[in-house]
């Protein structure tokens, strides 16, 4: 009777751990946006954040959705691309609303239909985002259905989908590099984003998740752990508490 209740009590720990874990997989990716949002609406300046990071975010999430349609993985990780893109949506919107806000004079407006490169993601409505996100989604859905046969295209699919999001940290790299500082970068936004990281690959590896989830993560954990030397490297170069950097400048 005991090997029993003992056995129903630890498929029950299980069941609270894994559903924590998901949670926290679900939601975790969002958290450091938020105060960055509260932060661009309450001083009504968007220019320390790069849009870019939107944009590689948008990119990555929507390969991941559409790898999920060639090879099944966990719900969880499905549901934090959605929310994900909703949260970089939410970004973009209130950061195209503020730079509008501040402009003294009235600009020629940028927009995604005017198809120059020189201006591309950096246009001046909120409906040329969605325009090119759709446009994006489209074709890279239809490429999905065409060749959703072939085993090695979707690979490929996933591993752009988690290698962008595995090259997040390479700019912030690249700067420090060249410039033989770290000044102007939060080490605890840092340390925020090796956390999660780790985080993320472990629950890649510990639930099975297609093999290019955790070899990307591995490396996003290492350009991170890099940031992190490259601030002890650097540490006599830097002046101490200088305003938040971000993964892409």
């Amino acid at each position: 009777m005991d090997w029993v209740i003992s056995d129903e009590l630890s498929l029950t720990v299980g069941h609270v751990v894994g559903w924590i874990s998901a949670g926290a997989m679900v939601v975790g990716g969002i958290i450091p946006y938020i105060p960055q949002y509260r932060q661009i609406k309450r001083t009504k300046d968007a220019d320390g954040f790069s849009l870019l990071v939107c944009l590689a975010l948008l990119i990555a999430n929507t390969l991941r959705i559409l790898f999920w349609f060639g090879k099944h993985f966990e719900y969880p990780l499905l549901a934090q691309s959605l929310i994900m893109i909703a949260t970089m949506f939410a970004m973009i919107h209130l950061c195209v609303r503020i730079r509008n806000k501040a402009q003294l004079h009235q600009a020629r407006q940028r927009i995604f239909t005017d198809f120059d490169a020189k201006n591309f993601w950096n246009w001046s409505d909120f409906q040329s985002y969605l325009d090119c996100t759709l446009v994006f989604t489209i074709v890279a859905s239809l490429l999905m259905y065409l060749f959703i046969e072939y085993i090695v295209f979707v690979e490929l699919i996933g591993f752009l989908a988690v290698f962008t999001e595995a090259m997040l940290g390479m700019p912030q790299l690249i700067k420090n590099y060249r410039s033989n500082s770290t000044e102007g970068m939060s080490i605890s936004m840092v340390v925020l984003w090796t956390c999660g990281d780790i985080f993320k690959t472990l629950y890649f590896l510990l639930r099975d998740a297609p093999v290019q989830f955790w070899v990307c993560g591995s490396m996003q954990v290492a350009i991170d752990l890099l940031i992190l030397l490259q601030v002890f490297i650097y540490r006599g170069n830097t002046d101490a508490g200088r305003p938040v950097s971000h993964r892409i400048d």
